[in-house]
């Protein structure tokens, strides 16, 4: 039987122990509560930090067609705020025949209507194997870009160029000399960049994500070049318009919004290829077609695209085949019915 001092002695000892405990236990309670408080507060302001950053997603919204002030003063009043418009031989916006006089009253009329133009479209053949047909393509490019500058634009929507006759890479190489030598002085003054659209019915190699590649790869590091995305090329040609968005949207500096609708019935009637020539896909106003609108928004959305997407309206239900000069009241409702549908994603 242990004696009573010792006793004494181990109940001391325990309840000093105990006491050490209970403050160890308090301390580590204190400092384990105010780490996560920390935390807790670190994540929150991050959190409204994101929020503030990323508060509402406003990209311009726009529609793609021919200058004319009737056409720009609608634009504005269905509550667009960008265009892109056609510049080729011939138009409203022909780059040989405008006078500084008319670009003027053309600014004063986009002005007045708070209208911005992320685009001027125009056609490319940068390589043709004709020295004629190259020649005049490329001299009108020049006054092209020349335009954009003296406009204000800060983009030529266009194709890359082509030559059937020759290899792909040897394509690539010529088309990375002709830009430089013909074209990227013209866009040093005019600050203006060139934009590839991957149509592929077009003097383009820039249709596909291997053409973007092969492009890209060429001109290095080029403040010069990049996408203009539009999704529905790459749904007619059977390839991932999402995937491929996401694999290039540091390179996307304009967007036309277009759907193609895949019309299956027809397709596994016909084939792709068929004797008849008969149509087994058609553009369509957004939301009409096969395209992912959601996903391909959420692509731009992550990466704070707040550059302009335009509706290029190209639906023969809604009027593709009279587009103007002034809209025709059909073309009209094929921009009305787009913006509607698009509403549900862009502000």
């Amino acid at each position: 039987m242990a004696r009573p001092g010792v006793l004494v002695t181990l109940m001391v000892l325990l309840w000093v122990l105990a006491g050490r405990r209970y403050k160890l236990f308090c301390m580590t309670r204190r400092t384990l509560v105010g780490s996560l408080a920390l935390s807790a507060a670190s994540a929150l302001n991050a959190q409204r930090r994101h929020r503030e950053e990323h508060a509402e997603w406003k990209p311009l919204l726009g529609v793609l067609g021919p200058y004319t002030p009737n056409n720009v003063a609608w634009t504005k009043a269905q509550g667009f705020s960008n265009m892109i418009l056609g510049s080729g031989p011939h138009s409203t916006l022909d780059a040989t025949t405008l006078t500084d006089s008319q670009i003027a009253d053309i600014k004063t009329v986009l002005t007045t209507n708070q209208m911005h133009v992320s685009a001027l479209q125009v056609g490319g053949d940068s390589i043709n194997p004709d020295p004629a047909k190259r020649a005049r393509s490329n001299d009108y490019f020049v006054k092209a870009i020349e335009l954009a500058g003296k406009l204000g634009v800060p983009y030529i929507g266009t194709q890359s160029g082509r030559d059937r006759n020759k290899p792909f890479q040897q394509q690539i190489d010529e088309i990375v000399r002709v830009y430089n030598e013909n074209f990227f002085p013209m866009c040093e003054r005019a600050k203006v960049r060139i934009l590839w659209e991957p149509w592929p019915d077009g003097e383009n190699l820039a249709t596909s994500p291997a053409g973007f590649s092969a492009l890209f790869k060429g001109f290095g590091d080029s403040p010069y070049v990049g996408l203009q995305y539009d999704p529905s090329h790459l749904v007619r040609q059977f390839m991932d318009p999402i995937q491929t968005a996401r694999d290039f949207v540091d390179k996307i500096y304009d967007v036309h919004l277009k759907d193609t609708e895949i019309l299956w019935p027809v397709l596994r009637s016909t084939g792709i290829y068929n004797e008849n020539h008969v149509q087994w896909w058609r553009y369509r106003i957004p939301g009409m077609g096969s395209m992912n609108w959601r996903e391909f928004f959420s692509v731009l959305q992550d990466v704070g695209y707040q550059g302009a997407m335009s509706i290029e309206q190209e639906d023969s239900l809604y009027g593709a085949d009279d587009p103007g000069p002034d809209f025709s009241d059909n073309f009209k409702m094929g921009f009305v019915m787009a913006k509607r549908y698009l509403a549900q994603y862009v502000p």
